[in-house]
């Protein structure tokens, strides 16, 4: 019997890298992409099973129509079986000053990237009647969290793309999935402590927020659990005679966006701007830190 092949993009590092080498390991033919071919070689040479590297950039279109080009000499034109879409990334920033070149680049990568990706290896998958897309959201994609307001727009963007196509690809007995993990340990908080980095400036009004938020950020990535669980969730959507159409990660995240999906709008803003610093009597050094600064100056 003919392996099923499975192209991930963002396989490199974090949820992608590790469903990479679980996939190889239990008989997939796996294709891991990534921009990075130093890595790329790091996981090839890790994996037990068939693994082939392919550098893939989701926000280049000549790179995507390579990549297909590959795809089907490897497959001898039949594409692949199962897309698993997590290429993404999360920057943390007040929405007021996060900079245009920044929320557009998520745009990229995480949304158009993600639909260019889709429509380039879609087409075979409806050819012959079967496949599987899999596209790695996030609970932050149900749950908004101050500070990563661009991020979750762009998971909220990936939540209605992906429920659209489930319902227009079904007939054509395309399956559509979405992980929904919460926070997951891996390099993803890293990437976004350092663009959290960029933002913080003593002349802020949004200063002692952000550096709290990242010391939150911090301590919540060494109480994660690691992405095996994000792994089991992506082979089983790649392999069960119905997937769901969520998986929904983990329990404990789950359950706690439940809890404050279920308060009244005001209690849940209350309890978030009480966690995070947002309140006045946290940003009143901020506040009045300018006209401070007026004073030591004119004296």
């Amino acid at each position: 019997m003919t392996k099923p092949t499975v192209l991930i993009t963002g396989a490199t590092a974090g949820i992608g890298r590790h469903a990479a080498l679980h996939l190889a390991a239990r008989g997939f033919r796996v294709i891991a992409t990534g921009r990075n071919t130093a890595a790329l070689a790091s996981l090839t040479a890790e994996a037990e099973g068939e693994l082939t590297p392919l550098r893939l950039d989701v926000t280049d279109p000549a790179s995507i129509a390579g990549a297909v080009e590959v795809v089907d000499r490897i497959t001898a034109g039949r594409g692949v079986d199962v897309l698993v879409n997590n290429a993404g990334y999360g920057d943390i920033a007040p929405l007021e000053e996060m900079s245009d070149a920044d929320l557009r680049a998520q745009y990229e990568t995480n949304v158009f990237g993600l639909m260019a990706v889709t429509r380039a290896f879609l087409p075979r998958m409806r050819e012959r009647g079967a496949g599987r897309i899999i596209n790695v959201s996030s609970l932050g994609g149900t749950f908004t969290l101050p500070l990563f307001g661009a991020y979750n727009s762009t998971k909220y963007a990936v939540e209605s793309l992906s429920d659209a196509l489930r319902l227009e690809l079904r007939p054509f007995g395309v399956h559509v999935s979405l992980i929904e993990p919460g926070p997951i340990r891996t390099s993803f908080s890293s990437h976004s402590l350092r663009s959290a980095a960029r933002y913080d400036r003593d002349d802020s009004p949004y200063a002692p927020v952000l550096r709290r938020f990242m010391r939150l950020t911090e301590r919540t990535d060494r109480m994660a659990p690691g992405p095996i669980a994000t792994s089991r969730a992506i082979l089983h959507a790649a392999s069960a005679r119905r997937p769901r159409p969520r998986y929904k990660l983990t329990l404990s995240s789950r359950l706690a966006v439940a809890f404050m999906r279920a308060l009244p709008t005001r209690w849940s803003d209350a309890i978030l701007r009480r966690v995070v610093g947002l309140t006045r009597r946290d940003l009143a050094p901020a506040r009045t830190a300018p006209a401070a600064q007026l004073d030591a100056g004119q004296a």
